[in-house]
């Protein structure tokens, strides 16, 4: 999990913070919230069962909506 918190850290450290809202709002990610198990991402980011949550990231990589929200953190991460 510690690399998520990084990440968070490091993209309000440039501004970005707005960026990232404006991205959570979108389509791609309000599908992909739909196709998450809630309660199994709260669990395995609590108990920071890193195959858990492996697993989770890799069923979202895996469609056409999260790899644009890869692409677009990439980008942001660029700029």
């Amino acid at each position: 999990m510690q690399n998520f918190e990084d990440l968070g850290r490091e993209l309000s450290r440039r501004g970005k913070t707005e960026q990232i809202k404006a991205l959570a709002g979108t389509d791609d990610v309000q599908r992909l919230s739909r196709m998450l198990d809630t309660a199994a991402v709260e669990k395995a980011a609590k108990s920071g069962d890193s195959d858990a949550l492996k697993a989770i990231l890799s069923q979202v990589l895996s469609t056409a909506e999260g790899q644009r929200l890869a692409q677009s953190v990439q980008q942001m991460m660029q700029d």
